[in-house]
């Protein structure tokens, strides 16, 4: 696009210079770039386009049009793309860089108007016609004014501004035009905008663009006023060494005054309204808008920002005020504990008298329960209950191989990675400040050098304390007090004495058998047909089944080995339906054997272990239940020593030294020469040697094994024992009494040999479905043992006195 004929030239008189301006210029487009008349500018020039033009306008006259983008994004701009007032432009140096780009440094010459486009290719060229500025002689005055006004002005720019030389001042102070002032001026401001400064040059009447360069200034005037005042108040709070701290603070001042915010601004001021929220008493409160506030100085890049979100985060999100609502109805918790749980009738009553006091009084401190009692009967699955039942959230942590006592605390914030204990995790997870909290198998705590997690459990477990536990983590209280905690052991012993005083201990003795035939059929069938995919319709198990598999396939105080007995019967049922055998399965004691092949426990083995002299049958207490062992004695000719094998602990070897010598005291009322050791070695062995056993109750066992086998007579297979005994040759308390006398039960033996000051355990511990079909015998003296448990009946001597049982049916 060309037109025809060259285009005239036209003079321009700039004070004493005469300025010829072509009609037609090569137009060089600016991005971002204004430049005005009379002042020198450094270019960069990149594009091939311009590259070319630059060229060109050196061989010519160095004189090239100059006009601003209105979009910097445009690569080819046209006419309607550039700005229609630009600058008549003189090219005094070229410098080419090595990438083809090139460096020039331009003098502003006049403005001229943007006529016409003639070209765009190889660059763009235009025809151009001078724009004069005008100023009225009525306008003198003012534009005198103004000009002292922007003048004024312009040095507290300068002196305020770090971005402007001072030298400007005495520049701008020595111009006396008042257009060639205002373009000096606007060409010196570099934080106005491209759009601004395309305005003042725009305006060609020199009034008007002082007026308007005027309000500019006052504005720039305003904001670096309010830059030096936020400067100031940035000082005095984080003081002159912290350059750093101030330019950030500087900028969040000035965006509060321009009402903008960014995401951290909006990050805290979501936690600040979650923290009014909470319900956290004052002095957690307190803690948490100090930490807040300390978030909010920091940079999002700083290490420490988020170790304090994260902590604030864990904070607001415990239930400081949630609570669920209780229902406390002693009937409909009657009905859950039956339906999930048979028999413990003990541990039942004790929940629902505490049930009962919190019923009467909501503000009374609960104690803290201990479920004591073997593997396998239903501790953890009743406390579920009991939550279930007050509709409570439901809490478990297993303690079980927990050596840190920070898993109990928390870690401290120092450490990279810390987190709460898991009592406020658990919390956080119910999100409620009201569960049923289990803390099972409390037994197996360990300690080390991290520390003892069982001594942290002191203030946890305390009902006077825990209204205000501190987790070293979160350092500030959290009232423990609503939480219904329970415990669960299998045995007490490891449970450090101030921990264990802290509690209260329901015991949990092992089922019957049948309690376990009950069990069985109203539980753990169901759950095993609907585990295994099966329906009633197809399978069924007869009494006689489930019974066969309690006594044949199972020795436990619990339901869980009889649980996965019935599971391999369901998996062999499922694998005929699977093959396609349609025909219902129906488990009798002959396909219980046929499917799991021959018994693993026969009660025939106790008749027939105890057929010779020197074996007797003793009861024992295991943390799984109780467990029948038996004592087996032999005499050899030796030099007076007495051998104990079978891994015997201190205590149970001492027993075995005191029936020794108690026999070695009174054998000769039995017939025994009373120099038979001096010529005798005898060895006491308990099998299932690599099992470790102690303790004082099978004293009266290995009595009877060694008389049984010094006077030559069997002890009665259908009879066991258990009781400690003194050199004296009385027989004194034992514990575990239900245990025992299940263990003797599952095996078959009916008749029992007891301390008789054990007999309020057996009115206590024993129901009368226990003690139906089973002789008890309490003894105090070992003779009255020797009586009963030899067989036949032995001759004693004139010294004895004949020895008096008392019995229990």
């Amino acid at each position: 696009m060309t037109d025809q004929g060259p285009l005239p030239v036209e003079e321009v008189t700039d004070g004493d210079r005469v300025l010829a301006i072509p009609g037609e210029l090569p137009v060089l487009p600016l991005r971002d770039t204004v430049l005005f008349p009379n002042s020198f500018m450094p270019l960069a020039v990149a594009r091939e386009s311009s590259v070319r033009l630059i060229d060109d306008a050196i061989g010519g006259g160095k004189l090239i049009g100059v006009f601003t983008q209105r979009d910097a994004a445009v690569e080819e701009p046209g006419q309607s793309d550039l700005y229609e007032i630009g600058t008549v432009t003189q090219i005094h140096k070229m410098f080419k860089l090595p990438d083809g780009s090139l460096r020039l440094i331009v003098q502003g010459l006049a403005r001229i108007y943007l006529e016409k486009v003639l070209a765009v290719s190889p660059y763009v060229r235009a025809r151009v016609t001078p724009a004069l500025e005008t100023i009225r002689e009525e306008d003198r005055l003012e534009i005198d004014a103004l000009q002292r006004n922007i003048k004024t002005n312009f040095q507290q720019v300068v002196s305020l501004s770090p971005l402007l030389s001072d030298d400007l001042q005495t520049l701008a102070g020595n111009i006396t035009d008042p257009g060639k002032l205002a373009d000096f001026i606007a060409s010196s401001l570099s934080t106005i905008s491209t759009a601004t400064k395309q305005e003042v040059l725009a305006t060609l009447d020199v009034r008007a663009r002082m007026h308007s360069l005027n309000r500019i200034l006052i504005k720039e005037l305003e904001v670096l006023e309010l830059g030096s005042k936020i400067q100031s108040q940035v000082q005095s709070e984080v003081g002159k060494n912290q350059r750093e701290y101030f330019l950030r603070e500087q900028m969040k001042a000035i965006q509060r005054e321009l009402g903008e915010g960014d995401e951290q601004t909006k990050e805290v001021e979501e936690l600040r309204e979650k923290i009014e929220t909470a319900g956290m008493p004052e002095q957690v409160k307190k803690e948490a808008n100090r930490e807040l506030d300390r978030l909010s100085k920091m940079p999002v890049a700083a290490a420490e920002y988020t170790v304090s979100r994260t902590y604030l985060d864990w904070i607001v999100s415990l239930p400081w005020a949630k609570r669920t609502k209780e229902v406390i109805d002693l009937k409909r918790t009657l009905d859950v504990l039956d339906a999930d749980h048979s028999d413990l009738e003990k541990a039942k009553d004790r929940i629902l008298e505490y049930l009962a006091v919190r019923k009467l009084n909501p503000t009374v401190q609960g104690p803290i329960l201990c479920f004591l009692g073997p593997p396998g009967v239903g501790k953890t699955s009743l406390a579920k209950s009991i939550a279930a039942s007050l509709d409570r959230k439901f809490v478990r942590v297993s303690l079980g191989g927990m050596r840190d006592e920070a898993e109990i605390r928390g870690h401290r914030r120092t450490y990279i990675g810390a987190l709460p204990g898991q009592i406020i995790q658990g919390l956080r997870r119910a999100e409620s400040k009201n569960p049923v909290f289990i803390l099972d198998e409390i037994d197996k705590l360990g300690a080390d050098f991290r520390g003892d997690p069982a001594s942290a459990l002191l203030e946890v477990l305390d009902p006077e304390q825990n209204n205000s536990f501190r987790d070293h983590y979160l350092d500030v209280p959290f009232d423990l007090s609503e939480v219904l905690f329970i415990t669960t052991a299998n045995v007490l012993d490891p449970v450090p004495p101030a921990l264990r005083d802290r509690m209260e201990v329901l015991e949990l003795p092992g089922y019957t058998e049948e309690e376990k035939l009950k069990i069985a059929g109203e539980h753990l069938v169901a759950k095993q047909v609907k585990n295994h995919g099966l329906t009633d319709e197809f399978i069924g198990f007869t009494e006689e089944a489930l019974r066969a598999v309690i006594r044949g396939y199972t020795r436990e105080a619990g339901v869980r080995n009889l649980e996965r007995e019935i599971a391999a019967l369901c998996r062999k049922a499922a694998r005929r339906r699977a093959e396609g055998r349609d025909e219902a399965v129906d488990v009798t004691a002959d396909v219980v054997i046929e499917m799991l092949g021959a018994p693993k426990f026969l009660d025939e083995e106790i008749e027939e272990r105890t057929k010779n002299p020197g074996v007797a049958i003793g009861l024992a207490w295991t943390p799984a239940g109780g467990e029948v062992l038996f004592v087996e004695a032999s005499r050899m000719p030796g030099g007076g020593t007495l051998t104990l094998t079978g891994h015997l602990g201190d205590v149970m070897k001492e027993s075995a030294r005191a029936a020794l010598s108690w026999f070695r005291a009174n054998g000769s009322r039995y017939g025994i020469e009373e120099d038979f050791f001096k010529s005798a070695e005898i060895h006491l062995h308990v099998p299932s040697g690599a099992i470790p056993k102690d303790g004082p109750s099978a004293g009266v066992t290995m009595v009877s094994a060694l008389a049984s086998e010094l006077t030559g007579r069997p002890v009665r297979g259908d009879v066991a024992m258990t009781g400690e005994i003194t050199l004296s040759g009385r027989v004194l308390p034992v514990g575990g009494i239900k245990e025992k006398v299940l263990a003797a039960r599952r095996v078959g033996i009916r008749e029992v040999i007891l301390p008789r000051q054990n007999e309020k355990n057996i009115k206590e511990d024993l129901s009368e479905e226990l003690r139906r079909d089973l002789t008890i015998h309490l003894v105090t003296a070992i003779d009255e043992v020797l009586l009963l448990a030899l067989q036949p009946p032995m001759q004693a001597t004139a010294e004895i006195a004949e020895p008096v049982a008392g019995t229990v049916q």
